[in-house]
């Protein structure tokens, strides 16, 4: 029963820590199964790294990360296994040069599953007219425009059908186009497919029309959490330096001077 009631996401009294330097601190952040939930933050606040938690890569210093009501694994065949409910579409794609678009989708199958070629086909073909590329199945990623690319990234993500999704700045060199679109596919896929989305984006304001829970980080802690309009109307000095774009405010330019001994 308590698997049945926990939300999709529980991180609780969390400390990130990397090479000794406290990254994110009294993070506590609850992510309802079938919501879409955008953390937005400047550059370098710690987002990749809240991801990094998610996905068992970086273990807590302090507190816990729980994804179903389970807390992530250290164990390595166990985190195996917690990972094949994760899809997470990476900032670079991640694409296999060599293979074609198909045999990028198929890889997750062919690696996970021992089902038989012709369903793992046929699988596929549906992955790609999830994100309107079933034509382009024979086309190697060098041939694929950057919004084609990062679409078959996303074919490929959900490939397993995970319950939850991951999106590591999906928005990321792409022009504003093909900016609607894969924020388009982004909801479309977490209504249809019932999932769970985690955006992680500096991109405010093609995520907030999508997303029903804003979380802002800054300064090593979350500064806000709520819908978007309650985002939009936040007089906090760290959401708005980060919503106007202001050069002066608590959130610095240069980062913190290390010690030379350091």
């Amino acid at each position: 029963m308590r698997e049945l009631a926990a939300p999709a996401v529980q991180l609780t009294d969390l400390r990130l820590m990397r090479g000794g330097r406290v990254v994110l601190d009294d993070i506590n952040l609850v992510v309802p199964r079938g919501s879409v939930t955008a953390v937005l933050g400047p550059s370098g606040s710690g987002k990749s790294t809240m991801l990094a938690a998610l996905t068992g890569e970086l273990a807590p210093s302090a507190g816990s990360v729980e994804l179903f009501g389970q807390p992530v694994p250290q164990d390595r065949r166990a985190l195996l296994e917690l990972r094949k409910q994760l899809g997470v579409l990476l900032q670079g794609n991640g694409l296999l040069t060599d293979l074609t678009a198909a045999d990028n989708v198929a890889l997750p199958l062919q690696a996970h599953t021992d089902l038989p070629a012709p369903v793992i086909e046929r699988l596929v073909a549906m992955k790609l007219h999830a994100v309107g590329l079933r034509n382009a199945a024979n086309l190697f990623p060098r041939e694929l425009s950057g919004g084609m690319a990062r679409r078959v990234a996303l074919a490929r993500a959900i490939a397993l059908d995970p319950p939850l999704m991951i999106y590591d700045e999906p928005l990321t060199g792409l022009d504003p186009i093909a900016s609607g679109v894969i924020m388009s596919l982004i909801a479309r896929l977490n209504a249809t497919l019932g999932l769970t989305s985690i955006i992680v984006s500096h991109h405010v304001h093609e995520t907030l029309p999508i997303t029903d829970q804003a979380v802002v980080i800054a300064d090593g802690r979350i500064v806000f959490t709520g819908t978007p309009a309650e985002l939009q109307a936040s007089d906090d000095p760290f959401v708005r330096q980060f919503l106007d774009g202001a050069p002066d405010g608590p959130i610095p330019f240069d980062a913190a001077a290390r010690p030379v001994a350091a």
